[in-house]
């Protein structure tokens, strides 16, 4: 992979995000570190969110971000409404710890409302930053 084609970099930028947030938002929701509660119960969500842009992103690297924002805002939010279907093998997923972690158990309408901010954000760095990078004139 070549740093020089702007969609391998991208994916390697993504990546780093990627890898940079899954540990914070790990700690953020379930390390006791003192966080004002406020952060803990949202800032989990805030980061998943964020995490879902970027790994749509690493996928699809070519797209632009406003692309990438649609698709992860439908993402996002259809997986909060299907924290709403009851099944028993939705219910065996949602009892591991994987399945708490990107599946969730409690819908709510506020956990939307924090994701689309936080995919916002993320399309934000991705637009002024990342996506407009120049081609590398070595």
């Amino acid at each position: 992979m070549s740093l020089t084609n702007p969609s391998a970099r991208r994916r390697l930028t993504c990546l780093a995000i990627i890898l940079l947030l899954i540990p914070l938002g790990l700690v953020c929701r379930f390390v006791p570190i003192g966080l004002p509660s406020l952060i803990v119960k949202y800032g989990g969500s805030f980061l998943w969110a964020a995490t879902v842009y970027w790994f749509i992103a690493f996928l699809l690297a070519r797209r632009k971000p406003r692309e990438l924002a649609l698709i992860s805002l439908v993402v996002a939010t259809a997986i909060e409404f299907l924290k709403q279907v009851q099944s028993p093998c939705l219910g065996i997923v949602r009892g591991t710890f994987f399945g708490k972690v990107i599946l969730g158990r409690y819908f709510s309408y506020t956990d939307i409302a924090v994701y689309w901010l936080a995919i916002f954000c993320a399309v934000w760095i991705d637009h002024s930053t990342i996506y407009n990078w120049p081609a590398s004139k070595e």
